[in-house]
């Protein structure tokens, strides 16, 4: 399709800012839709004069949701919470706003969109955030049934709160948890090729109405990312196994925090893989290779080596 003006929701965010990029690089106008546009302003550097503009928007409006998106050509939706807190919930952001966008796309007229969502979205999951995220997965394809779903694994970068996470933790802690042994496998996808996922599948036409899983190109489990991280922070910490009920309990915990570590319903998610399907459409059916961590995490795993940055510059 021919490029034109793309509105990204939550395009201040981790891959957003990825995703800003990428979409200004190939051409696109891009309207950053969020609640403060001053987190989006160093964005606008990344393209020419007025091709990327912050707009604010309160995305639990749908009258403001409506007024972003008219004249848009495409529409890229990765609003996306990892807890809740007040008002600001899974079944609001994941699946409300998601069906106020999809529609008001579908309103629109909007050739083209893209949703991201999460592998392990299902009805029937026990964590809150994977049944929200199903549910604005069904919310879209009511909607806008050509639009383009992403699922992507945890997704690593130098912002990420995964491997920042537990390099911080390996820095100032002894021990590091392996809640249910360590054996959950992960599939790590990197941000710029998600972001270069959003892209493609805003250009593919053979992608319309598609879902795709995007894994990085090694399954790795929990213990093994532990060890990965506690290797490159040079750091001399205890990997301790423990069941998967000491992980809800920490997380019913650590969930009262401002900005917990661990909640009760991602100490739930942490019992399902999480991997690609095997029939699953992947970042190879979109043209992009994938990306090993080895190559990304151990820059920025650097910050917490025992004689290295200070763990307090590490950005989740």
């Amino acid at each position: 399709m021919a490029v034109g003006t793309v509105v990204v929701f939550g395009g201040s965010g981790f891959i957003g800012r990825y995703a800003v990029r990428r979409l200004a690089a190939g051409g696109w106008r891009v309207i950053i839709a969020v609640r403060r546009p001053g987190r989006a302003a160093f964005l606008q550097t990344a393209g020419d004069v007025g091709q990327i503009v912050a707009v604010a928007t309160d995305i639990t409006d749908p009258r403001q949701v409506s007024e972003r998106i008219e004249g848009a050509d495409a529409v890229v939706n990765l609003v996306g919470i990892l807890h809740e807190r007040g008002q600001r919930t899974f079944a609001r952001l994941h699946a409300g706003s998601a069906d106020d966008i999809a529609r008001a796309a579908a309103a629109a007229g909007v050739r083209s969109m893209v949703h991201v969502s999460a592998i392990g979205a299902s009805d029937r999951a026990p964590s809150s955030y994977a049944r929200s995220k199903a549910s604005g997965e069904n919310a879209v394809r009511a909607a806008m049934p050509h639009a383009v779903i992403l699922r992507p694994s945890i997704v690593f970068g130098p912002e990420d709160g995964f491997f920042n996470l537990f390099g911080r933790l390996a820095a100032r802690s002894p021990v590091i948890p392996l809640f249910g042994g360590g054996a959950t496998r992960f599939q790590p996808v990197y941000v710029d090729d998600v972001a270069a996922a959003i892209v493609a599948a805003l250009g593919d036409d053979d992608a319309r109405g598609r879902t795709f899983e995007l894994g990085g190109p090694v399954v790795s489990t929990f213990r093994h990312l532990m060890e990965f991280i506690r290797r490159e922070t040079r750091r001399r910490v205890l990997l301790l196994p423990l069941p998967f009920v000491a992980a809800r309990l920490t997380g019913r915990l650590l969930q009262l925090l401002p900005q917990p570590p661990l909640t009760h319903d991602q100490a739930l998610l942490l019992e399902s893989d999480n991997v690609v399907a095997p029939d699953a459409a992947t970042l190879k059916d979109l043209g992009i290779e994938a990306t090993t961590p080895e190559l990304v995490v151990p820059s920025y795993l650097a910050l917490y080596r025992r004689g290295g940055g200070a763990p307090e510059q590490g950005s989740a």
